[in-house]
């Protein structure tokens, strides 16, 4: 049987993850420090843990509202408040997804008819342009430059704007460069947006995980925005909660009624479990919370240091937990490098080609590992490119 001619047209051009594919390459493989996948190394703290296993021990294992329990949707609509400073109804303007991937998925799907256009900032995380694409719109990537710290220039997005862009999608701090927005970029964007008619979809997952100055900025909170802006956000990467599986979605009502229609009949409700530590993490989650991040802290600036010392240019992330340093000086593709660094070293790194062909000549390095495993990376990197 001809299977390609049974699978649906858009979904025959959606690669598989740059990410997993390099990834299946290391399995099995002896003395690998992984520098790839983008997963905390501290465990989920205790007290969450906790909620999650005395949640099990009572018994609770039923279903939930469609929109999640009453009682995470208020303690998120409190969290959001108090660190994106803009209000939603708990009621009405919150939705717990499965991840932030599931309303990612959901927000798309809700918005575009086929042929409506998305623009967003490439470098990016992997499933931005499939989630498009799966979703029958046409992805729009605007490139982001190392010399601008890779944050995005409002510039760059109106001239990728066509009468067909339905959104705007963002996600600072960004996974793979660590760029962050700066609040002047933001309001070019919303000045966009707004003389537009555009929805923005903010993916916020890394907000927490900001190490520059000043507070993070949510587009959210800029005039004339709450109303036309889906607020993504999450457990998995400020408070270590990957296995999870939770996330939520934050916008005015009509887009949440939108976006809980297709989750109620692809997933019905995000698991009980998870929720219940989701509200664990909300309430009494901060110390760990913080705690996680100044050790992060301590690796980048050890990270960066390290690599700029060998002479691979990085500059020194804003937030998240990666860095993206420039190895095009050594004559190779992005996937080369980060080929015979593996087999010759045992390093993994993701090229940066996984996140978009504006990534070449990039490695993507992610130091949510230990801070002994990244000293020994170092040292082996330095070995590499000393034989080159």
């Amino acid at each position: 049987m001809n299977y390609d001619s049974k699978l649906a047209d858009q979904l025959k051009t959606v690669p598989r993850s740059g990410i997993r594919d390099f990834f299946e390459l290391v399995q099995g493989r002896d003395d690998v420090i992984s520098l790839g996948v983008g997963e905390p190394d501290f465990p989920t703290p205790w007290n969450i843990r906790e909620a999650a296993i005395k949640s099990l021990e009572q018994g609770m294992t039923s279903y939930t509202s469609n929109l999640g329990m009453l009682e995470l949707r208020k303690s998120i609509s409190t969290y959001v408040e108090k660190f994106f400073h803009v209000n939603y109804q708990a009621a009405t303007e919150v939705l717990v997804t499965v991840g932030v991937s599931e309303a990612l998925d959901l927000a798309l799907r809700a918005l575009l008819n086929p042929g409506d256009e998305v623009t967003y900032h490439e470098p990016c995380y992997v499933s931005y342009s499939p989630s498009v694409i799966m979703a029958y719109g046409k992805p729009v990537p605007v490139p982001v430059k190392a010399e601008r710290l890779f944050s995005l220039d409002p510039a760059d997005v109106a001239a990728a704007i066509t009468d067909k862009t339905r959104v705007i999608m963002l996600n600072f701090p960004t996974n793979p460069t660590g760029g962050i927005a700066t609040e002047e970029d933001l309001k070019g964007i919303a000045e966009l947006a707004i003389k537009h008619d555009l929805i923005v979809i903010s993916d916020e997952i890394y907000s927490e995980l900001r190490y520059a100055e000043g507070e993070h900025v949510s587009i959210a909170t800029l005039p004339g925005m709450r109303e036309r802006t889906i607020l993504l956000h999450g457990f998995s990467k400020a408070f270590s909660m990957t296995g999870f599986r939770l996330g939520y979605a934050c916008a005015p009502a009509p887009l949440i009624e939108a976006m809980m229609k297709i989750h109620q009949y692809a997933m019905l409700c995000a698991p009980i479990t998870s929720q219940i530590a989701a509200i664990e993490a909300l309430e009494n989650g901060e110390e760990a919370m913080l705690s996680m991040k100044a050790e992060y802290k301590r690796r980048r600036d050890f990270v960066v240091n390290r690599l700029n010392e060998m002479g691979i240019p990085c500059h020194s992330p804003g937030g998240a937990f990666y860095v993206f340093p420039d190895i095009s000086q050594f004559g190779m593709t992005s996937m080369e490098f980060a080929m015979k660094l593996l087999e010759q070293e045992d390093v993994a790194a993701v090229p940066g080609t996984a996140f978009g062909e504006c990534g070449e000549g990039f490695l993507r390095c992610c130091y949510a590992t230990s801070f002994e495993e990244l000293q020994v990376a170092m040292q082996r990197i330095e070995a590499f490119i000393k034989r080159l």
